[in-house]
């Protein structure tokens, strides 16, 4: 997807998509002049994300 769909999908601006971009957390391929961001690496992203506040919950649960 083009980047402004990729901010959009993860509620961010598109600076801080390019940081994560740059630190290497969301994978791009360029086309031409099209920067396109994979779906998989946003999803991955959003799951990387979600993992510690889960584990947080357990270990507040227990």
């Amino acid at each position: 997807m083009r980047v402004p769909e990729a901010c959009r999908y993860l509620g961010i601006g598109r600076s801080t998509l390019y940081v994560l971009i740059g630190k290497g957390e969301i994978e791009v391929i360029k086309l031409g002049s099209s920067t396109l961001v994979l779906t998989a690496s946003l999803r991955a992203l959003v799951e990387r994300r979600q993992k510690p506040a889960e584990d947080e919950l357990e270990v507040a649960g227990k």
